[in-house]
């Protein structure tokens, strides 16, 4: 039976990319003086590349913007995205990035049936901390054993590296455990680390290849917001963890 079910944060937890990361990031480079601004459209091709930092540095050598030769720009990239961090958590502090459909009613029913909670992702600890905090209380930190979260490993998704830290730390192997993703680098972490993996795509997911994946839905879903499946049979109004513990091979 599944002992942990662990969360990738942006666009799985909450849709967090298009109106949350992407305005942060546009409002930092104005905060600098800087002329660089991401579209919806050049923001979709920039989650290609994970990592906000990272994510930066592949636009100004992709664009041909000037700051490519500055010499200091290592410690440019490095200010933007501490300014974008602030900027995102003020969006999140105005309650401006809810949670996607079920997923409170997914973490509390796990917590219920004795599922441990681990989150596994690439934005920093202050993005997830805020996040929790501010759509579900301060006293959620306390439902996950563990948080595995920007720079603590060396290579970021599609690298293994974040789930084979968090499943460590966990004391489970990966068999024992369910990750939840919504994209194509995601998947690519999570089957790198064994994990079975359950998606929920979003707007900048939904043509991904998602092979390998347990099951593929437009959310987890609620009563009055049902799930809408991709790829498998599916005769059911929205995830549970009944659900998700038939559906799984061996578990059923």
């Amino acid at each position: 039976m599944v002992k942990a079910f662990i969360f990738d944060v942006d666009g799985t937890l909450a849709d967090t990319e298009r109106h949350g990361h992407r305005v942060a990031f546009n409002q930092a480079f104005e905060q600098f003086g800087l002329d660089w601004y991401w579209s919806e459209e050049t923001y979709g091709e920039l989650l290609a590349v994970t990592g906000g930092k990272e994510r930066m540095r592949h636009y100004v050598e992709t664009h041909q913007k000037p700051e490519q030769d500055r010499e200091d720009l290592a410690a440019l990239i490095k200010q933007l995205h501490q300014k974008k961090t602030e900027n995102y958590v003020e969006l999140l502090n105005k309650n401006a990035i809810p949670l996607r459909p079920g997923i409170d009613r997914l973490l509390n029913e796990a917590r219920e049936s004795g599922i441990r909670l681990a989150i596994a992702t690439t934005t920093t600890p202050d993005n997830v901390t805020a996040l929790l905090e501010n759509a579900l209380g301060r006293e959620s930190l306390d439902w996950f054993d563990e948080i595995g979260a920007g720079d603590i490993v060396p290579n970021k998704k599609p690298a293994p590296d974040i789930y084979q830290h968090v499943l460590q730390n966990l004391g489970l192997n990966a068999d024992e455990c369910i990750a939840f993703e919504d994209s194509i680098n995601g998947i690519r972490a999570s089957k790198g680390a064994r994990l079975r993996t359950i998606i929920t795509y979003n707007g900048y997911t939904e043509h991904d290849d998602f092979t390998g994946a347990e099951l593929v839905l437009d959310v987890i879903g609620d009563e009055g917001h049902p799930s809408r499946v991709m790829q498998q049979t599916w005769h059911q109004d929205y995830l549970t963890v009944d659900a998700i513990q038939r559906i799984l091979p061996g578990n059923s």
